[in-house]
């Protein structure tokens, strides 16, 4: 069964999850910094998945980080906040 639109948005919430679980302390060590890998959708379809830790305004602040899940034409992304301590 081909990926559906809501599998490609659950991968890239779990994907993002799982990025989310890094420390703003760790993340200003790589930020900026992506990569991409190819990774299973529920169906057992590959698929292509992008993660890019960004600076959310200022070097040194908040890191965006930014998930998305590629399937062809189809994409769908997710977006997170890891904010600077203090």
């Amino acid at each position: 069964m081909p990926a559906t639109d809501q599998d490609l948005t659950d991968l890239a919430a779990d994907e993002l999850a799982q990025a989310l679980t890094l420390s703003w302390r760790e993340l200003v060590q790589v930020t900026p910094w992506g990569d991409t890998y190819q990774a299973l959708a529920p169906g057992g379809d590959e698929v292509e998945v992008e993660r890019n830790y960004l600076w959310f305004k200022d070097p040194g602040g908040d890191v965006l980080c930014e998930v998305t899940a590629r399937l062809g034409e189809r994409e769908a992304q997710a977006f997170g906040l890891v904010r600077q301590p203090g």
